[in-house]
């Protein structure tokens, strides 16, 4: 399995000779110009997951890629052909399955409605599995190998975030949703980690591919 951070929730994942992107969303850029997609997938509606301007210039750009976004999102962001993932089903497709978790958005402040969200789960035979939570700390899925690891936002602390870490138990991680941090609070997040969980992070630069032992 090889990962590469496109930038926030952005992450390229190449596996059993299929390139699937998850959360292409408008607090980064790295993802615009990508082609040879197998598939696109969108854990939830927000636009730092999903950029309404540029997602149909990626699509049009991979015709042939597959869609898979939360329920919600049909009705938030004009998708055509695209095929909603609810909580606990899945799909399989050239020899990787791609599940979904959870199903609502973590609470961002008890005035604001609670959204739609899926975590993603993405395995095959002999790969690494590697969860990626969207915007949702609830879900722990077992059995994950590496989890991306949301290190800031607007519906989550940190102490939150070390025990999301240590409930998931995966022996690898890397930061995601960083968007709104400084380098200083990427660090701190990055140094909490490794001290204070049994998972090991590993800091790749943003669009640098990472190989998973």
């Amino acid at each position: 399995m090889r990962i590469t951070h496109l930038g926030h929730a952005a992450v390229l994942v190449e596996v059993a000779n299929r390139r699937l992107l998850l959360d292409p969303g408008n607090f980064s850029t790295e993802w615009h110009g990508l082609t040879d997609l197998d598939a696109v997938i969108v854990t939830h509606q927000h636009a730092d997951h999903i950029d309404p301007e540029e997602v149909p210039a990626l699509l049009a750009a991979n015709p042939g890629a597959r869609v898979y976004v939360e329920p919600h999102v049909l009705s938030a962001v004009p998708l055509e052909g695209a095929t909603a993932l609810a909580a606990d089903a899945s799909v399989e497709f050239g020899g990787v399955t791609i599940s979904a978790v959870g199903g609502l958005h973590a609470v961002i402040h008890r005035d604001i409605p609670r959204i739609g969200n899926v975590g993603i789960v993405i395995s095959a035979s002999g790969e690494p599995t590697l969860f990626h939570p969207g915007d949702s700390l609830a879900a722990v899925p077992q059995g994950t190998d590496v989890v991306a690891i949301p290190a800031y936002g607007p519906w989550a602390a940190m102490g939150e975030t070390i025990d999301f870490v240590r409930a998931v138990g995966a022996q690898q991680g890397f930061l995601i949703h960083d968007g709104l941090l400084s380098d200083r609070g990427r660090n701190l997040i990055a140094s909490r980690v490794p001290e204070l969980t049994v998972t090991s992070l590993t800091r790749p630069a943003v669009g640098e591919p990472w190989d998973v032992a």
